[in-house]
């Protein structure tokens, strides 16, 4: 099913589309003949994924530097983006997390986490599903969630409650705008390393930890491995799928949440951890 043009009539919008899972599922969807569209906060992993992908794939592709936070910069990068042509497929992608304890968390720790990854992308499915309906078109969301929506965790307990939240509007919407054609699937993903994840979630007392240790199928997952399967969904091969939440983590998430090692950490680890990861642009929890 993964035909060189299957994602040929595709325009696809990715969230965090720069680094990490947003460029790997970028760049499978290019290799499947997808037009993209990629945003970030920050400029120069965006330019250098394009960069990337036009030399090596000659892909077509756009970007968008954005702060997702914002509704009114969520509105006018989907303004600048019409412009050029619709998008079929919204990819949320962009997220933020860290390991902390529930009970230090500052107003602005709940923030740095809340409103690039659940907000952010409530903003942007909105904003794509109005103009999607007002120009009687269909489309299709998909929002990269995690197993937290199914077990819960400890110690990130806000990434867990707006990954949890996306799921519902992931269900919610499917039922609101099946009639308009407009389909609304996620993937929840287990392991599966990135520089930026792996930095915040295997930081202090867990560094040097394998993150498949707890896999039943013995290893972390393969980026490649979720690419495919997030281009399936938003293909049209997927198109009676609707409403649908697909985990791939090896089967992870049956022995538990993964965070259970840190209900034994000292305030000796706990210290170590802030340590390992203050920085002034950082929230401390």
């Amino acid at each position: 099913m993964f035909a060189p043009g299957l994602l040929a009539a595709k325009r696809i919008l990715v969230t965090g589309g720069g680094t990490g899972l947003g460029a790997a599922m970028a760049r499978r969807f290019a290799e499947l003949g997808a037009r993209l569209v990629i945003c970030g906060r920050r400029a120069e992993p965006l330019e250098a994924t394009a960069a990337a992908l036009r030399n090596e794939l000659d892909a077509e592709i756009e970007l968008h530097r954005c702060d997702l936070r914002s509704a009114d910069a969520v509105e006018a990068m989907m303004d600048a983006i019409w412009a050029s042509a619709p998008v079929d497929v919204l990819v949320n992608n962009a997220a933020a997390t860290f390991v902390a304890r529930s009970e230090a968390l500052s107003a602005r720790a709940l923030d740095a986490v809340l409103a690039p990854t659940l907000h952010g992308a409530l903003h942007c499915t909105l904003a794509t599903g109005r103009r999607w309906i007002e120009a009687r078109r269909g489309g299709c969301v998909l929002s990269i969630l995690s197993t937290s929506t199914i077990t819960g965790r400890a110690f990130t307990m806000p990434s867990a409650v707006a990954k949890s939240g996306l799921l519902a509007m992931t269900r919610s919407l499917a039922v609101e705008w099946g009639p308009h054609g407009i389909r609304l699937v996620a993937i929840a993903p287990g392991a599966f390393p990135t520089p930026g994840a792996t930095g915040q979630l295997m930081s202090g007392p867990r560094a040097g930890r394998d993150p498949g240790e707890r896999v039943p199928l013995g290893r972390v997952g393969e980026h490649a491995e979720l690419a495919n399967l997030a281009s399936y969904l938003v293909s049209d091969q997927a198109a009676y799928v609707t409403g649908e939440m697909v985990t791939i983590d090896g089967g992870a998430h049956l022995r538990g949440s993964g965070a259970e090692d840190l209900l034994a950490w000292t305030e000796a680890d706990w210290s170590a951890l802030r340590s390992a990861r203050a920085r002034p642009d950082k929230p401390r929890g």
